[in-house]
């Protein structure tokens, strides 16, 4: 299997993705342009239906909202969501206002299941969570970097120097992404909260030849 970008694409699409969590921790989100045709790729290779994908960002965007309401200032609380399964990370004043989140999080339409990572600890400071977005993109550019690791098949989310992998992934690629990201600079720790598939599903997602290079290939 080869890697879904090739080589010479590869190492600036690394650069890019260092460069922008750079940019963003100086100056605040901002949305990153690429050329239409790799964003094209990326979202093409995503492997969770578009309704999944869809209930996700609802999952985050409503999670996030619950949680603020929350916490307030007293705490800080990031939502993630991959396939409907939720990941908790941040920090919370005590185990009381970790449960309620968790509570409040549960009632989101379409929430499969919540890995609860919330510790209780100060809220974070805007150094410390400009490093964890430079360590995801540090992540993301080596995943990108691997033969036969495909790039938009994870989610990378790192909260405290803990590095979380989410994704429709199979063993082999799951064992092989989980030490891409150990040998990144400034991981503390690997989580993966994988929904695994087997060689064989992996080989039914990816994309079909298209009727130009099977012409091409015939007429070899």
């Amino acid at each position: 299997m080869k890697s879904a970008f090739p080589v010479a694409l590869r190492r600036p699409l690394a650069a890019l993705l260092l460069g922008a969590a750079l940019a963003s921790s100086l100056q605040g989100c901002f949305p990153l342009m690429v050329g239409a045709t790799a964003v094209g790729t990326l979202a093409a290779t995503d492997r969770r239906t578009l309704g999944a994908q869809a209930d996700d960002k609802s999952i985050e965007l409503k999670g996030e909202g619950r949680a603020k309401k929350i916490t307030g200032d007293a705490g800080r609380v990031a939502v993630t969501s991959y396939n409907r399964t939720v990941l908790l990370t941040g920090e919370v004043k005590d185990e009381a206002m970790k449960a309620d989140v968790q509570r409040q999080v549960a009632t989101i339409d379409n929430v499969r299941s919540i890995e609860n990572d919330l510790v209780v600890a100060p809220v974070s400071s805007v150094g410390a969570r400009s490093n964890d977005l430079l360590i995801s993109s540090k992540v993301k550019a080596a995943i990108i970097d691997t033969k036969d690791l495909y790039v938009s098949a994870f989610l990378v989310h790192t909260d405290r120097s803990v590095v979380y992998l989410m994704g429709r992934v199979t063993q082999r690629e799951a064992k092989l992404a989980a030490e891409v990201a150990r040998n990144a600079g400034g991981v503390r720790k690997v989580v993966t909260l994988f929904e695994f598939i087997s060689e064989e599903e992996l080989g039914e997602l990816q994309p079909r030849p298209t009727s130009e290079s099977t012409k091409g290939s015939a007429a070899k």
